[in-house]
């Protein structure tokens, strides 16, 4: 019998190795390598939140409270901000690595526009539409409703004596500030010339009318039932009947942060699935507003969130109204990052003068609405999502925005504007 050499045995525990091992992996799931399982855990599992007190934050506080970020991988933190700049330089600097923000300001970054630093953002999920508002000081209650044509009179009248009314919006390229300057222009006024627009943080809305720094202001819930509740305000219109329906805060993330770290956004949109399907059972609201209540995040008294919450809408001036367009988190497509909503707000920076000549409406649109990573975590998950949609949206002021159409003659269109370019 011929003697082994040490290459001949070598190669002979090598075949025996690799056949068992063979042997073993037969018939194992793909995506086994060897005897390792390939690692789809997130690259960065340690996540700081930026919200804002306002209701719309719930999708972030309801995964962080209850176990949807950990279940996901995500070991989440969160972070209660002072204003919507310190959101944002929070996201810029990476302090925070994701944030509750409003809808307008990822693109404003990612233009470098509003006095923000050009840093691109990208916002893979919707966190939720409707259940914003505009509140007046009391004193205007039973002389203007929802119509901002009968705010004019009045606007006309103290802007003839040099004291111009102030209205309030929490960030000049934010949802808050779209809708007020919407609403004051579908009644003929033009909110850079006629009346005096400032910029207040959401909390700090109540106590400012309360000392009579301004004649109105745009904010989400819950600052608009608490200045009904303290007797300082009431509620002229609600932003879902402005559109309805309309997309409002996001979860927005560094774009690049996203592009090195796309497991871990999306085991936070996950996350947010499932928190967001859990709040829209109205059944689970009244526990949502014990916990978002609490002075951590939103610090108001739950019976002032929860109202609005359900649907019922008293607007301080004997006008009472049950609401089927109040704030949800899932339904009708909620959370898909729609493109045609970074071209709505286009045509309003251009609108009101934020850009000037034609932006690449097609080409901003298409960096910032990170429809991809929402799509590659839903199908991981086997949601069946509703997808991109190109329809038309509809305005209180019978004005339809076409998506589809001439972006630029919609922007130019506009009766009230102050156009650049």
């Amino acid at each position: 019998m011929p003697l082994k050499t040490p290459v001949a045995d070598l190669n002979r525990r090598r075949f025996l190795r690799n056949t068992a091992t063979g042997a073993l992996l037969a018939g194992l799931p793909s995506g086994w390598t060897g005897s390792v399982f390939a690692d789809d855990s997130p690259e960065s599992p340690n996540v700081r939140f930026g919200i804002i007190a306002l209701t719309d934050c719930s999708p972030i506080v309801i995964a962080h409270e209850k176990g949807f970020f950990k279940k996901h991988g995500i070991q989440s933190s969160v972070s209660k901000e002072a204003s919507w700049a310190v959101i944002r330089d929070k996201l810029q600097t990476g302090d925070n690595q994701a944030t509750h923000m409003l809808l307008g300001m990822p693109v404003a970054s990612t233009m470098g526009l509003g006095g923000s630093a050009r840093k691109p953002m990208v916002f893979p999920w919707i966190l939720n539409r409707n259940g914003q508002g505009i509140t007046l000081k009391a004193e205007l209650a039973g002389k203007v409703k929802d119509d901002p044509k009968a705010l004019k009179p009045f606007v006309e009248k103290a802007k003839g004596i040099g004291e111009p009314l102030t209205f309030a919006m929490t960030f000049p390229p934010g949802t808050h500030a779209m809708w007020m300057r919407y609403f004051l222009a579908a009644g003929g006024i033009n909110p850079d010339k006629d009346v005096n627009l400032i910029t207040i943080p959401p909390p700090q809305m109540v106590a400012n009318m309360k000392v009579g720094k301004m004649d109105g202001y745009c904010v989400g819930e819950p600052w608009n039932a608490r200045a009904i509740a303290d007797k300082v305000g009431f509620s002229a219109i609600s932003t879902q009947d402005i559109w309805k329906d309309h997309p409002e805060k996001v979860c927005a993330f560094l774009a690049e942060y996203a592009d090195k770290n796309p497991k871990t956004v999306k085991a936070v949109l996950k996350a947010l699935h499932e928190a967001s399907v859990w709040l829209d059972d109205l059944g689970n609201r009244p526990e949502q507003c014990d916990i978002v209540s609490k002075p951590s995040y939103v610090n108001c008294p739950k019976d002032i969130i929860l109202g609005r919450l359900l649907g019922d809408y008293d607007m301080g001036d004997g006008r009472k109204k049950k609401d089927d367009a109040y704030m949800i988190f899932s339904q009708r497509n909620c959370n898909y990052p729609q493109p045609k909503y970074v071209t709505w707000w286009l045509t309003q920076f251009r609108r009101w003068g934020m850009v000037s000549g034609a932006p690449d409406y097609a080409g901003v649109a298409a960096k910032v609405a990170g429809t991809d990573l929402y799509e590659a975590a839903m199908k991981e998950i086997g949601f069946a999502h509703g997808g991109r949609s190109d329809a038309p949206e509809k305005f209180f002021d019978g004005v339809t925005f076409d998506p589809k159409g001439d972006l630029e003659a919609y922007a130019k269109g506009f009766a009230v504007h102050s156009l650049k370019g």
